[in-house]
């Protein structure tokens, strides 16, 4: 009877895999994807490097391109993005900057910077339009914070007192823009990598069972369940693209305990997104894999390479971003 139910099993497994696959949508000359917000099925906005954003209102079958002004020199890592006409994108430094526009990227107002020497943003996570957080590299070992309630319009920093402190080595990866997440109403959970690896929790710092030691290796991303007790964490070594070790661990109790996955992601992955119920996707360097247990087994659908994927924030479409300005969009994943 076990015999039957494992058949059973891994048979439904490989129909929901070989239903999912990846659809390249565009390419863009040699600009590196980092930055994706997904509005709805229809709106997707994207950010990178050369100071470049772009804006598909069709679902990615085209893009409106711009390089905002002054700024062509700058790596937009992340963007967050309202609607059709309104988001806001993050230069990571140094000096460090976010911008907004309202009209759909044909200007952009400086809404924060950043001078301190070393600074390096990571990420930018929203409660909801007017609540919001971006969080950079440890300074003086501590990680830097700044929050906005206006809608972006308006960041402060965090006083130096309430700041996480960082153990030396460590830092954060700005791989996706999500290495923070929202949890709960007013919470955040971000996690790190490099020399240690931890992820900060509520008051908890909790060492993560993934690899690191190197300033290449730890955690990249996390996603959390609607449930908030079922967590993903992915990452690796950024240098060895193929390698599996300890890529990615597993939490079903709200990060009390953590577990490895019986089938990991098929190498170092930068980012992870859940779509369903217990449905996620992750993507790196050398491929795209998916699961539909909460992580426990991955199966590889896609040897291409991309950086961040984000599900429709309203709607059910998943899209990807990467090197090469190249978006692609994750078909029957109904």
């Amino acid at each position: 009877m076990v015999k039957v139910l494992i058949t059973s099993f891994l048979i439904t497994l490989n129909i929901f895999c070989e239903a999912q696959k990846i659809k390249i949508l565009t390419t863009h000359n040699k600009i590196s994807l980092r930055g994706l917000s997904v509005v709805n099925d229809k709106v997707l906005w994207v950010s990178g490097s050369k100071g470049t954003v772009g804006l598909s209102l069709n679902g990615g079958d085209t893009f409106k391109w711009v390089t905002v002004k002054g700024f062509d020199s700058t790596d937009f890592r992340d963007i967050e993005a309202f609607s059709s006409t309104e988001a806001i994108i993050m230069g990571i430094g140094e000096p460090a900057y976010i911008l907004k526009t309202k009209d759909a990227g044909e200007s952009w107002k400086v809404v924060y910077e950043n001078k301190s020497k070393g600074i390096f943003l990571d990420a930018m996570e929203f409660w909801n339009p007017q609540s919001g957080i971006v969080i950079g590299d440890p300074i003086d070992g501590k990680f830097v914070f700044a929050r906005t309630f206006d809608e972006g319009n308006s960041w402060q920093n965090l006083p130096t007192k309430n700041l996480p402190l960082a153990t030396s080595g460590e830092a954060c990866f700005a791989s996706s823009g999500t290495n923070i997440r929202s949890y709960g109403k007013d919470q955040a959970i971000f996690v790190s990598g490099g020399l240690q690896s931890h992820i900060f929790i509520k008051d908890a710092i909790i060492k993560l069972p993934i690899i690191q030691g190197t300033e290449s290796t730890g955690a990249n991303s996390i996603a959390i369940n609607k449930n908030k007790r079922n967590i993903i964490v992915v990452g690796g070594d950024f240098n060895a693209k193929n390698d599996t070790t300890n890529n990615c661990v597993l939490s079903s109790n709200g990060c009390k305990t953590f577990t490895k996955p019986a089938v990991p992601p098929n190498g170092y992955r930068s980012c992870v997104e859940y779509y369903g119920k217990s449905n996620a996707i992750t993507c790196g360097l050398n491929g795209v894999d998916i699961t539909n247990n909460n992580g426990t087994d991955w199966t590889s659908i896609s040897t291409e390479s991309f950086h961040v994927c984000r599900k429709a924030k309203d709607g059910k479409k998943v899209y990807l971003a990467g090197s090469g300005g190249k978006v692609g969009v994750l078909i029957n994943n109904e």
